[in-house]
C-alpha cells in the first residue's frame, strides 16, 4: 500500500495539486495569525499617556 501511495503521489499533476493545497492552507494560516495579532488595528487611546 505505501509502494501506491508513493507511486501516486510522484505523478506530476498530482504532486502540483497537493503543493498548491498545503501551500494556500498555510497562506491562510498566516493571514489569520496576521489578522489576530492586531497589527492593522488602530492603538488604543490611552496607550500613548
Amino acid at each position: 500500500m505505501g509502494q501506491k501511495l508513493l507511486n501516486f503521489w510522484q505523478q506530476p499533476i498530482v504532486n502540483f495539486i497537493g503543493r498548491t493545497i498545503i501551500y494556500f492552507v498555510i497562506l491562510l494560516i498566516l493571514l489569520y495569525l496576521y489578522d489576530y495579532s492586531g497589527i492593522g488595528s488602530p492603538k488604543f487611546i490611552y496607550n500613548e499617556f
